[in-house]
């Protein structure tokens, strides 16, 4: 059983490396995930405990190598600037209450879908229809990032498939 480094204990991607390991001896430590990865062990020293961010393709390569899509997810909504704001964060949960979830808010759908039909009829959406219009959408958001999470976990058990 590896260390546990107290100071990279909460990042993401000392997370992944750590769970990776329990399968990978090599990515036990920083030595043998810089040997497989190819990144440097300072560098990843510092992605691990925060102080500099990865670059994007550093982030698919340990995605891949640890087998966490995850990151990929953490990094486009937390890390990137162009994805902060407009990438969901994902909540990595097991598979029986992603799908729990996912039944439970698409059982709204034909509200929503009556609601913007209904909105849409005229072909505009005016200031009476706008609350109304951003309920639905935080509605589809949330199914999205159930179905979102239901995609992560696939790929975290098949690949990319």
């Amino acid at each position: 059983m590896p260390k546990m480094a107290t100071k990279a204990a909460d990042n993401v991607f000392y997370k992944a490396r750590m769970a990776a390991a329990s399968w990978n001896d090599r990515l036990a430590s920083r030595e043998g995930a810089s040997e497989l990865t190819g990144i440097d062990r300072t560098r990843l020293a510092n992605i691990e405990l925060g102080t500099v961010n990865p670059h994007p393709d550093e982030v698919l390569m340990l995605a891949d190598i640890y087998n966490a899509p995850e990151l990929q997810n953490h990094f486009c909504s937390r890390l990137c600037p162009l994805g902060i704001g407009t990438v969901n964060p994902l909540k990595v949960d097991e598979l029986e209450a992603v799908v729990l979830q996912m039944l439970s808010v698409m059982r709204c759908l034909p509200e929503v879908k009556d609601g913007i039909i209904d909105i849409a009829a005229d072909g505009v959406i005016d200031d009476n229809e706008r609350e109304r219009m951003k309920g639905y959408l935080r509605m589809l958001d949330e199914i999205d990032n159930k179905i979102q999470s239901l995609k992560l976990l696939y790929r975290k058990q098949f690949g990319k498939d």
